[in-house]
């Protein structure tokens, strides 16, 4: 036991406290290990692979090499997070508020690829707890100024697993908790010798008396608030908050604040030529070629980058209102003089305002003008709704139900538009429960709004959004339009977006929510609609594809082939494109194998002798390889696609930069074709991909992934919010039957989308 461990509820032995701090260095724990032959992971894989000749073992023989690279860093006494590593530099680290740091490192893995093996280095941003006193960290995670105004129970939470050292003995330890009662009244047994006699008597004596009188340790604060816990569940040990300092590199693994996230973008960003530069540096400061293990395996590591020769694919034409055509310069372009190419009407229309800032009337007759402009007839609203006032510090479910009573009451009758203005821009409580109880109970199209600078540029933005809500569409591709996508312009082909939006880290009760849009209106791969349901927390396989019959549930995809037969002239898809988001390349197996199946069953289920065609495609956002062009501090132009040299030995994928990085390094999306049956050529594939970057109909630029793929991420998250502010208990949890996965209670359902906009954009 170290010297300024306090010992609590029990004994801590026979001998005096003063006596173990003397005997504490010489006592010595033995250890048995044992080691155990597990396999023979032959490395010729690796080289195996590269010729094209992939087996079981080239995944494990690269993994090995990857362990080898984690072992090298840790030695170093880096923070391993996977295949990144992260050291203890203050340059590294900028402060985000709240307690949290972003910590800057690097990421390193091999991969095979046409070239031979890569090494696949890149920057890497985690966050760290800010290390130093506990308390210090404590009124900054709670944004408070005083440690008399810190919520103890949100404080365990927020403490739980952290390690600190404590003063004066800088020994280490893991926080279990926080004691029930301040330091002045936390009681623990002590055990100590009655002058000189033999046996020890045990006192109950409080912490806080203990550190002061016992050891001489000067406190100033601590008295009134809890102690530090970090023994075991029998048995307690308590230290004063005040000795205990948080310790270097420990991971936060909580989900960011709006202003957090976006102070960790601001401070992440690079340039190109700065990225290159910081890369270059790593590499040469990690020392990879000292490492024996790797030469023993006969790996070295090539100094430079790897060059690559990649194409720009001319941007797609697109049309505008009238047959106007809209000319994108750098993967943007703009409707100034310009008519949305299928303008709608909104009429039947309110507004309901929770914001009491807001203009109202200006922002109504503005969006009035602006739309004319644009083609959209915007009539005066039936009328304005103000929040009453004794309202606005209720519970955002209650405030929503307010205002409906008000909608109701003021309306002559269900409206088809409702515009929503609301007080704060991200994150408001109230945006859950509103977009609920529009689109779930009364099937009225919303947009929501917290205008703070409103200009022609924002006003078209919300007009855009509004237009395909209400079923109208900004802009088609000419290709569309004629129509001449090759292939899918032939014979009617549905475009299917997947994707799985999970709870935060650490919310393991939140259902993930599971989307699939797909196109409708053939021969149009402008326009979608979307499915949505809950399954098990953290499950990336999506369980609700097809439902078989007796169930009151059709299945996600069944409700999109039928909606694209009512929608496209009584057609069924003679060929299926399917674009999956999220998966990384270990999950490609059940992809094709258990979702794909899902697919074909539910065909089969509509129609015994259909057999469309499928093409299966995986884009990947999150991985780590990079391109730069020679000598240039700009990005690589948007529609720049490589698919040599970075690209797998053996499998069909490319990269591609659709979109036009205007902050910090370009991020290319990494397509993966898993299934082909349509037999697309590889320019003729690219080309749709480049495409289906610019449909996307709520801004006018050209979007780093496939529209469908965004459209189905908006749709997951938009009605995860609709149980957002539901009471996520236990029990609550388990309520209302669902999908359960094994050993978990069931998954709670989402309320079901009204039929009124079931079929419309309403994620737009």
């Amino acid at each position: 036991m170290s010297s300024c461990m306090t010992p609590a509820n029990g004994s801590p032995g026979n001998d005096s406290p003063d006596k173990k701090r003397v005997k504490r260095p010489y006592q010595t724990k033995t250890f048995k290990v044992e080691l155990s032959f597990a396999a023979r992971i032959p490395m010729s894989a690796i080289a195996m692979a590269l010729k094209g000749q992939e087996s079981e073992h080239t995944q494990e023989a690269i993994r090995v090499i990857d362990i080898i690279l984690r072992q090298h860093s840790s030695k170093q006494g880096c923070l391993l997070v996977r295949q990144s590593f992260f050291h203890n530099n203050p340059s590294n680290f900028v402060d985000l508020g709240g307690g949290v740091m972003g910590c800057r490192g690097f990421h390193s893995s091999f991969r095979a690829t046409q070239s031979g093996l890569s090494l696949n280095i890149d920057v890497s941003t985690t966050m760290i707890v800010k290390p130093g006193p506990v308390v210090d960290f404590l009124l900054a995670n709670q944004k408070v100024d005083h440690p008399n105004k810190i919520d103890w129970a949100k404080a365990k939470r927020a403490l739980k697993n952290l390690r600190i050292k404590t003063s004066p003995a800088n020994t280490e330890y893991k926080i279990v908790g926080l004691s029930e009662r301040n330091c002045y009244e936390q009681m623990f047994s002590l055990k100590q010798r009655n002058g000189g006699n033999g046996d020890p008597e045990a006192i109950e004596i409080s912490v806080y008396d203990y550190f002061v009188k016992n050891r001489g340790i000067e406190l100033r604060y601590s008295g009134d608030f809890p102690c530090i816990n970090v023994g075991k569940p029998r048995r307690p040990t308590y230290f004063p908050i005040e000795l205990c300092q948080l310790v270097p590199l420990q991971r936060y693994t909580k989900s960011l604040s709006t202003l957090q996230r976006s102070s960790l973008v601001e401070k992440s960003r690079q340039k190109p030529q700065e990225r290159m530069s910081v890369l270059s540096d790593v590499l040469k400061r990690s020392s990879y070629d000292t490492e024996p293990m790797l030469k023993a395996c006969g790996i070295s590591i090539a100094q430079g980058f790897t060059q690559v020769s990649g194409r720009v694919l001319q941007a797609p034409k697109l049309k505008a209102g009238n047959g106007e055509d809209i000319f994108t310069r750098n993967g943007r372009w703009n409707f100034n003089n310009k008519r949305l190419a299928r303008a709608c009407v909104v009429d039947r229309w309110a507004v309901v305002n929770f914001s009491a800032r807001c203009n109202t009337m200006n922002l109504v007759n503005d969006l009035i003008k602006c739309g004319g402009m644009k083609g959209i007839t915007v009539e005066k609203p039936h009328i304005v709704i103000e929040e009453n006032g004794s309202m606005r510090r209720a519970p955002a479910p209650k405030r929503v139900e307010d205002m409906f009573e008000q909608v109701k009451s003021k309306l002559p009758g269900a409206p088809k538009f409702l515009l929503c203005i609301l007080a704060e821009r991200k994150n408001s409580d109230v945006y859950g429960p509103w977009k609920r109880k529009c689109l779930a109970d009364f099937g009225i199209v919303t947009q929501c709004v917290a205008p703070t600078r409103v200009n022609d540029q924002y006003l078209t933005n919300v007009l855009l959004k509004i237009n395909a809500k209400l079923g109208g569409m900004n802009s088609l591709l000419q290709i569309e339009m004629s129509p001449s996508i090759p292939l899918v312009s032939k014979v009617p082909t549905l475009i299917l977006g997947m994707d799985v939006s999970h709870g935060s880290p650490g919310q393991s009760d939140i259902p993930s929510i599971a989307a699939v849009v797909g196109s409708r209106e053939w021969p149009l791969v402008s326009k979608y609609r979307a499915s949505v349901r809950s399954q098990s927390p953290k499950l990336e396989m999506i369980d609700s594809l097809f439902k078989p019959q007796g169930t009151d549930d059709d299945g996600l995809v069944r409700e999109c082939l039928i909606d694209f037969y009512t929608s496209s002239g009584k057609r069924k898809p003679d060929q299926i494109i399917i674009f999956r988001d999220g998966v990384s390349e270990s999950q490609f197996n059940q992809v094709l194998n258990i979702e794909l199946d899902q697919i074909i069953e539910a065909c089969k289920f509509l129609d015994e002798n259909w057999n469309p065609k499928f093409t299966l495609i995986v884009a990947q956002k999150n991985h780590h390889t990079k391109f730069f062009i020679p000598g240039s501090p700009d990005n690589v132009p948007p529609g720049t696609v490589v698919d040599n040299a970075v690209c797998h030995p053996r499998n069909y994928d490319f990269y591609m930069c659709a979109h036009a990085g205007m902050i910090g390094t370009t991020r290319p999306t990494h397509y993966h074709i898993l299934h082909d049956e349509i037999h697309f050529a590889a320019d003729d594939l690219q080309d749709l991909v480049h495409s289906l970057s610019y449909v996307y109909q709520r801004s006018t630029t050209a979007i780093s992934v496939v529209s469908p793929i965004c459209y189905a991420h908006l749709a997951a998250a938009q009605v995860a919010q609709f149980i957002k502010f539901d009471e996520m208990s236990e029990t609550s949890s388990s309520q209302g039957g669902g999908h359960t996965s094994a050993g978990s209670a069931p998954v709670q359902e989402l309320p079901r989308l009204h039929e009124k906009v079931r079929s419309s954009m309403f994620f737009c």
